[in-house]
């Protein structure tokens, strides 16, 4: 276990937020965030794009990296917040 382990700040929701999003069932499907979204929503997925796990700095596909990644958060919010 980690001595410090991270803790879950407004930036990081925001990311994970936004990679709960992608439609993990087809590879063809992109999200592009728009110039006029929350600033949040733009921060978090500049972020993303700079720890290589969108394609795009507005969005984009998923990197393989981005793809594991999203894959584990999803899996992770199915059994949280089942009844």
């Amino acid at each position: 276990m980690l001595n410090n382990p991270p803790k879950l700040t407004p930036e990081l929701v925001a990311e994970l937020n936004f990679l709960a999003h992608y439609d993990l069932d087809t590879m063809q499907e992109g999200i592009k965030v728009h110039k006029d979204a929350d600033a949040s929503v733009i921060n978090a997925v500049q972020r993303l794009f700079d720890k290589k796990l969108v394609t795009l700095a507005d969005g984009g596909y998923l990197t393989a990296l981005g793809r594991e990644v999203a894959e584990a958060l999803q899996s992770t919010l199915t059994i949280l917040t089942a009844k």
